[in-house]
């Protein structure tokens, strides 16, 4: 089966971190456009951070510059996750986050079913 599954979401103190994983299965990730996108109570979707596989270049929404990095890279060389590391969490934070991947050219795209961040005192 072809998913997209998120994980590491969770309850947390504002100025604290929690990293998103998310976890291709069914395809790799090789030449995806990868991105996390979160949703808030009562807004629409918004892209939060993007990544491209072929030559790993970044971008970022203003509000999570400084603050969120994205990365397909970890320490056990998984190659077929991408992550969200976020620190400095606010209240503004708090939606449920999605990832997604998409390569336009074999017109292949998904989404995962998201997880669910607040940021609460």
């Amino acid at each position: 089966q072809l998913q997209l599954v998120e994980s590491g979401g969770g309850l947390v103190q504002p100025g604290g971190s929690l990293r998103l994983s998310c976890a291709a299965s069914g395809f790799t990730l090789d030449y995806y456009a990868i991105g996390w996108f979160r949703q808030a109570p009562g807004k629409e979707r918004e892209g939060v951070s993007c990544i491209s596989r072929s030559d790993d270049t970044t971008e970022y929404a203003d509000s999570v510059k400084g603050r969120f990095t994205i990365s397909t890279i970890s320490r056990d060389n998984g190659k077929n996750m991408v992550y969200l590391q976020m620190s400095s969490l606010k209240h503004e934070d708090t939606a449920v986050y999605y990832c997604h991947a998409q390569r336009v050219i074999v017109r292949r795209d998904y989404w995962g079913q998201g997880t669910q961040v607040t940021v609460s005192s």
